[in-house]
């Protein structure tokens, strides 16, 4: 794949002048935080995937559970010519509604949208490989700030899957709810993944697990810090801890500093003090339930039109429609 073959929006300079704009808002709190969207480099977005796959890390297939059995009418309800898909990783998952589109007679563009250039590029090399005819147009964004320049005509059907919408606090989900809406016509489609509530020890293990691989996945943010800005951080130094807060009903992963460090970061022109114990938190995961998520999409102005879970409850789709 050529690079013309995507559409890029945010290349080397903005993605250093993002993170140092990140790093130093951040790391600069009195509670130290980084966000989760800067793990997913191309090593980062490889450790995802090999997350997906392990036996404590349910959503994955649970999600894929209900595209699988839902996919053929999620085509028939929305007859989409475009599907969006945002955060799209390696679009597997994607693909079964890319088939049940297909099948139907209705795609045919297929818009993912990702912040990894590496990753997009060899996701949109195998869909266009898999998928001849279909216009596959990649798009490196962040879907905070570039949802209003992706392509493709009406209907269009966009795909938030992953419990991805997990990581935004309660705030920023609403404002990220309506900057979806916006960019939707009436009637347009929404189809939402979303983690439910369930009991600890699962949700603890899925963001522990006894491989350590998400462990490695949390401390890639500090490779990437040090990637892009020149910080001379050790991340095997960090003591990969997931928490969960019962009052939020989200897990927190965090970075742990072992021990007293200081941390030179040139990019952002930084200096960080750590303590002994100190954490940096990396990432929410906010686990949900059926009201709340048809409330929030209302406060949005969407109308949630159907609900799926897996068999075993542990995961929630919905298909919500654009309302005028």
């Amino acid at each position: 794949m050529t690079e013309s073959e995507l559409d890029i929006h945010r290349g080397a300079t903005e993605i250093a002048e993002a993170l140092c704009a990140d790093v130093r808002e951040g790391l600069s709190a009195e509670q130290k935080w980084l966000p989760s969207k800067w793990f997913y480099d191309a090593a980062g977005s490889r450790l995802f995937e090999d997350i997906t796959a392990l036996p404590e890390y349910y959503p994955t297939r649970a999600e894929r559970e209900v595209l699988a059995r839902e996919a053929a009418g999620i085509a028939k309800i929305t007859g989409a010519h475009t599907l969006v898909e945002l955060g799209s990783g390696s679009s597997e998952k994607t693909r079964l509604l890319l088939d049940g589109l297909r099948e139907h007679g209705s795609l045919r563009t297929f818009v993912p949208l990702d912040v990894s250039e590496a990753a997009l590029a060899e996701a949109v090399e195998a869909i266009q490989a898999d998928y001849p005819g279909l216009d596959v147009r990649g798009v490196v964004g962040d879907f905070t700030e570039h949802l209003g320049l992706l392509p493709g005509e009406p209907p269009r059907l966009v795909a938030f899957l992953g419990g991805t919408i997990g990581n935004f606090l309660p705030a920023d989900r609403g404002k990220f709810l309506r900057s979806v809406r916006d960019v939707l016509g009436a009637g347009e489609w929404f189809l939402l993944g979303t983690d439910l509530v369930k009991d600890p020890e699962t949700l603890v293990r899925a963001y522990d697990d006894a491989a350590g691989v998400t462990a490695e996945f949390n401390r890639n943010v500090l490779r990437v810090v040090n990637e892009v800005l020149g910080a001379d951080f050790d991340p095997d130094a960090f003591e990969h801890v997931a928490h969960w807060d019962a009052g939020n009903e989200w897990i927190e992963m965090r970075l742990r500093a072992p021990e007293a460090m200081r941390v030179s970061i040139p990019g952002a022109g930084l200096e960080v003090s750590f303590e002994a114990g100190e954490h940096i938190r990396t990432e929410i995961s906010a686990k949900f339930r059926r009201e709340g998520v048809t409330a929030e999409l209302a406060d949005a102005g969407f109308e949630v039109e159907h609900w799926w879970t897996d068999a075993g409850g542990r995961f929630g789709v919905s298909l919500a429609r654009a309302m005028s």
